[in-house]
């Protein structure tokens, strides 16, 4: 079995502290097939003496100014280990964003820290990370934000500037109404190989296509989805790459 991942908040503030674990807290619920421990430091001098011996975690999240060993202290300690720990720094102050990223730090937090900002730096903190499977599309739903990795994607579906992502397990995550073209928002997505645009409101992922016809292509859950005729042969010459990649 696996070994948890740890991941360790430290702030000397304890109402920051407790902030900031609600936060975590919320955010790994959306991780529930990941294995994941959390630890918290309110002296900072007992984390860097953890280091020192060795005792280390994935994922820091750090106060920067704090008494006796800061963040950048912490940070540097961090660097020196030959550890692979990725680093969220949090602060009151903006003068220290140079030492931060000296000690290569994922992200940069101003106090007081908004959950959204707090989700978005979560999610490329696991993408630096040899944990997670994958890279991830960030969604903002009603709920805030969701992280949905790719490989559970079905296909998307853009209705009435609202995204519909059909996931594998049979469950659908909805957006919020989204400001830009359905192209530009899936644009990142859509340079993975396994992403192919199929109409002006459709993206599908071709691992989970079951049978491709001119006007359709049916998915292994059984939903059909509609091919534009403009796209018709460009998406039939895309998949068959696809599929004789997959047998080479």
């Amino acid at each position: 079995m696996l070994e948890p991942m740890k991941i360790v908040i430290c702030d000397d503030s304890i109402e920051d502290l407790i902030k900031i674990e609600k936060f975590l807290q919320k955010y790994l619920q959306l991780y529930t097939e990941i294995n994941m421990e959390t630890e918290k430091f309110s002296d900072p001098s007992r984390l860097y003496e953890k280091i020192c011996h060795k005792e280390l975690a994935d994922i820091y999240i750090l106060d920067m100014i704090m008494s006796e060993k800061t963040g950048i202290d912490i940070g540097s300690l961090l660097g020196r280990s030959a550890n692979k720990s990725v680093i969220i720094y949090i602060t009151s102050s903006d003068d220290f964003a140079l030492e931060a990223y000296r000690v290569h730090a994922a992200r940069y937090l101003l106090k007081p820290v908004r959950e959204e900002e707090f989700f978005e730096a979560m999610d490329y903190a696991l993408s630096c990370t040899e944990v997670k499977k994958g890279p991830v599309y960030l969604v903002k739903t009603k709920d805030g934000f969701v992280s949905v990795p790719y490989s559970r994607i079905e296909y998307i579906e853009n209705a009435s500037r609202i995204l519909d992502i059909h996931m594998t397990d049979g469950e659908d995550v909805k957006s919020i109404f989204i400001r830009q073209s359905f192209d530009l928002e899936l644009e990142e997505l859509l340079r993975d190989k396994n992403f192919l645009q199929v109409h002006k409101s459709f993206v599908v992922n071709m691992k989970y296509v079951k049978k491709l016809t001119q006007n359709n292509i049916i998915m292994e859950s059984g939903k059909s989805v509609p091919v534009s005729k403009a796209r018709s042969a460009g998406v039939k010459k895309e998949y068959l790459l696809f599929v004789s990649e997959q047998y080479r």
